[in-house]
């Protein structure tokens, strides 16, 4: 059941990716609103996924499984009836709530039912490779069914395996809570509700606009402030939602920081992927679904041996080496352009994957492996809160980057096709408001070959840019995973002791290199604090 819900979770991640040409041309969305379409689904989920491991720790996992695969149905339901960008946004936003209300309480219920961390590390290889499969048909969906019906209809796979999956949870599901006592959090949710809705809305607006109007300044501010309220709210409250505390695990840290950054940088790409190969090379949904699948099969392919690798090397190893590959396929993908032929970015496409596969078991067993077993519900909820802050800025850091770039030097690149004047301008204006996409759209007659070249030239200029950004991120995350995931000189790994609300004791954060790979000797040590 673990396996089904983290697949009804990303399902909508690829499939509306790819989809996003076609949503573009028949709602009339600039690429800002694009944007939004990807992160009304990602904002709320990583605003509300640590309430959602709270509520499930205090009111049962189930309940809240069950409450996710509903959230998902109905937030379907409203994207395939959207008459609107802004009703899609709707849409979005419910299945984001769904999804985060479905990624905690799916690792929490892989942890309650298999409290051996040996054993749990294959369980987690299996929910791994569930996120991915739902990665990798998502986009074959969408492709097979705007090539017969509107874009909309790819939204209803989710309505029925949403709601199948409920009633088979209702039979087969044996309900778990946190063993130690816990309440929801208010001021905690709160406080980072607003921090992450503020900081995404000014990034995503900064980028669309200018980061010097005063709407974004104060979004800014107001991230800043509520980041920092979060923090004073958490230290204080004797049931955090989110024990700050799990900050001294070295391993914790490290692979909270690493899922943050790689997703930011990888969730941003495939957004700007889904537009190269709609705007640049002119492919169909389908054609662009097979490229993507390169990647997620490829992770896909490797994600078994990896897990199974957990238990010969340690996370360090096995975490850095796949971020250097990702950040390998990232550069390569520089000299893309819009000749660029299958296999050329098919091998590209597949190293990417690789990379994916080697870090995404072993990043996620280390962060619900590195603390006690009884906090296990909120290390996953902390985790995926983390990549999916990093998964909503992507789009958001990225789409700027591009935005500027592309805009910048479109203007030369129509002059080079001979492009100049007021017709010229006009285009350029047209971009300033709508995007590039806008400029593909208008009837350009005669220039339509020399202009869509142009179209694809700055875009092109602008991704380049995006890559060398996302695989600086992605080279970040591999020296924070080498650097924080060693263990110092050799010495015994200090422990950490975590405090748990009505508690005067709790066990000790064991070490992420043996516990990712096997070497742990169980659960560390009960130490009183004094």
């Amino acid at each position: 059941m673990a396996c089904l819900g983290v697949f009804v979770a990303y399902l909508p991640v690829t499939t509306v990716a790819v989809s996003l040409p076609a949503i573009q041309a028949a709602l009339g969305a600039s690429t800002a609103q694009l944007s939004w379409v990807q992160d009304a689904f990602v904002l709320p989920m990583a605003a509300f996924i640590l309430t959602a491991g709270v509520v499930g720790d205090v009111h049962g996992r189930k309940k809240v499984f069950q409450a996710g695969l509903l959230l998902s149905a109905a937030g379907a339901a409203v994207a395939l009836a959207a008459p609107s960008i802004q009703v899609l946004w709707i849409g979005q936003a419910l299945a984001g709530l769904g999804a985060a209300a479905l990624l905690p309480t799916t690792l929490a219920l892989i942890s309650h039912a298999v409290p051996d961390h040996r054993e749990r590390g294959k369980f987690i290889g299996l929910w791994a490779t569930s996120l991915l499969m739902a990665l990798a048909v998502g986009p074959l969906i969408a492709g097979a069914v705007l090539q017969h019906v509107a874009w909309r209809w790819i939204y209803l796979l989710v309505i029925p395996v949403s709601l199948l999956a409920m009633a088979f949870a209702s039979r087969l599901l044996t309900d778990s809570r946190a063993p130690h006592g816990r309440r929801l959090d208010w001021p905690g949710q709160i406080t980072a509700a607003v921090a992450v809705t503020a900081l995404v809305y000014g990034v995503i607006e900064g980028g669309a606009g200018s980061f010097t109007d005063t709407p974004v300044l104060v979004a800014l501010v107001v991230a800043a402030a509520g980041a920092v309220a979060f923090v004073v709210a958490e230290r204080r409250s004797d049931s955090p939602m989110l024990d700050l505390t799990l900050f001294r695990s070295p391993a914790f840290t490290a692979t909270t920081l690493v899922a943050m950054i790689t997703f930011l940088a990888l969730i941003g790409f495939f957004f700007l992927l889904s537009l190269y190969f709609g705007l640049v090379q002119q492919l169909d949904t389908l054609a662009a679904a097979w490229r993507l699948l390169m990647v997620t099969a490829a992770a896909i392919v490797v994600g078994g041996p990896v897990g199974r690798l957990m238990h010969r090397f340690p996370a360090r190893i096995l975490i850095t080496a796949g971020l250097l590959v990702v950040t390998t396929a990232l550069l390569s993908m520089t000299t893309l352009d819009a000749d660029t032929s299958f296999a050329s970015v098919a091998w590209r496409l597949a190293l990417l994957g690789l990379g994916i596969g080697g870090v995404l078991t072993p990043m996620t067993a280390t962060a619900v492996s590195s603390v006690p077993h009884h906090l296990a519900g909120m290390a996953a909820a902390g985790n995926n809160a983390f990549r999916q802050i990093g998964g909503a800025l992507g789009p958001a850091v990225l789409g700027a980057l591009l935005t500027a770039r592309a805009l910048g030097t479109f203007p030369a690149h129509l002059a080079d096709a001979g492009i100049t004047g007021t017709a010229g301008q006009s285009m350029v204006d047209t971009a300033r408001e709508g995007g590039l996409g806008a400029v593909a759209g208008m009837d350009l007659g005669a220039a339509t070959g020399p202009v869509l070249g142009a179209v694809g030239d700055a875009f092109l200029d602008g991704m380049r840019l995006c890559l060398i950004v996302a695989a600086a991120l992605t080279l970040l995350a591999a020296l924070v995973a080498a650097v924080l995931l060693r263990r110092p000189g050799g010495a015994p790994t200090p422990s950490v002791t975590v405090a748990v609300a009505g508690s005067h004791t709790a066990p000790d954060l064991a070490d992420a290199d043996e516990v990712a790979s096997g070497q742990g000797g169980g659960r560390a040590p009960v130490r009183g604090h004094g």
